[in-house]
């Protein structure tokens, strides 16, 4: 098959929205890169608690035609999910003829995917990025969920999670399917080393803050702790509602000069405060490949990171690093040993590293051989 441009559905369960603006920028991020070479329609449905009548937006965003529909309330389970699949099936037809479907989070939405290729011939790759397959949480997906989740992998041309630690977790689980993992990107245009201004040491840690998935108790003890080796450092906490930690910050007897408490920022600005620091820090209990870590790379900034999920299988040893879950002393003496060795010399090295394997014309060229594989396979 002549390498032509093609119409790809990006099929997503979850995807940035006005009503959650942040779901899924990681899915976004994909389409964006994907439609560098491609033509990408987005499509998502979601509950809208704020309206009455059902409507659809219909825009163009980074160069990916974006169709959301938002759906009044309804109270009856049945009745939702009725009107989920007849918004994602107007949505298909508003698409227009496309190639491919793209997948992304395969449940609830993959019963779509396997609908169109049932009905239509169309087949279909996932991207995963579902933390929830990990051991134990995994112990939570309900029967009809796993049930339907092993029929919809199955289905697939090709099953793409973020890293093979996932992919191992999935297998594990009875999600059998054609695996071809396929990490996340960085924007290395957004993302790349500047020279350090300010003078205190910086420390930066970015995430939605949920206390149970990133530590942040954890991390915040450490920083107390901290503040007896290093008096002069900075410590930015960034993301949803910081302000939530504030007791627990005062009740630690923290200096106020040694934190920064910043509220969800967009994502370009994250690019600044790690340009800025000179370490991002993150002590959660489980992850996949978190974006936040890659980007930090291509930014030249170190990392020092729990040894969780699929975090080990791109890091390089002298980017920061690797420690146990919960190892509080670990977390602490791995800051104080990096700021011992001065600066980061490795920052060029860093940014290379991240754009020869998250670019996004990196992780567009690997989709496109998965969607003319899939095509080819089709015609046969």
């Amino acid at each position: 098959m002549t390498k032509k441009k093609l119409h790809i559905l990006f099929l997503n369960s979850w995807y940035p929205s006005k009503v959650l603006p942040n779901n899924g920028d990681f899915i976004q991020r994909h389409a964006e890169a994907v439609a560098l070479k491609h033509r990408v329609t987005a499509i998502h449905v979601i509950t809208d608690q704020n309206i009455t009548k059902n409507t659809i937006e219909d825009s163009n965003l980074n160069g990916v035609r974006t169709l959301i529909a938002y759906l009044k309330p309804y109270n009856s389970k049945f009745t939702k999910q009725f009107y989920f699949f007849k918004a994602y099936k107007e949505l298909i037809d508003i698409s227009g003829k496309f190639d491919i479907i793209h997948l992304n989070r395969l449940f609830p939405v993959g019963i779509v995917a396997v609908w169109l290729k049932l009905t239509r011939s169309k087949p279909y790759i996932i991207s995963e990025h579902f933390t929830g397959y990990l051991m134990p949480q995994s112990n939570n997906l309900s029967k009809i969920e796993l049930l339907l989740s092993k029929v919809i992998t199955k289905q697939a041309k090709f099953v793409c999670p973020v890293s093979t630690n996932l992919a191992t977790n999935m297998v594990n689980i009875g999600l059998d399917g054609n695996y071809y993992p396929i990490p996340n990107v960085v924007d290395t245009k957004i993302f790349f080393p500047q020279k350090k201004k300010n003078k205190p040491f910086t420390i930066v840690h970015i995430s939605s803050l949920y206390d149970s998935h990133k530590n942040i108790t954890g991390i915040l003890n450490v920083i107390k702790k901290l503040q007896d080796h290093i008096p002069d450092f900075l410590f930015y906490l960034i993301g949803e509602n910081p302000n939530q930690y504030q007791n627990l910050i005062e009740t630690l007897k923290i200096n106020p000069n040694n934190i920064k408490l910043i509220d969800q920022i967009p994502h370009h600005r994250v690019a600044d405060y790690l340009q800025k620091s000179d370490v991002f820090i993150l002590f959660s209990n489980y992850e996949n490949l978190p974006c936040v870590i890659i980007e930090a790379f291509a930014c030249g900034t170190k990392v020092i990171s729990t040894d969780v999920g699929g975090v080990n299988e791109y890091f390089p040893d002298d980017f920061g690093s690797l420690i146990p879950i919960k190892d509080d002393n670990e977390l602490l003496n791995s800051i104080i040993k990096l700021k011992s060795e001065g600066e980061n010399l490795l920052k060029e090295d860093m940014h290379q590293y991240a754009k020869t394997n998250f670019s996004k014309e990196t992780i567009c060229d690997a989709f496109s051989n998965l969607y003319f594989k899939s095509l080819n396979s089709v015609q046969e």
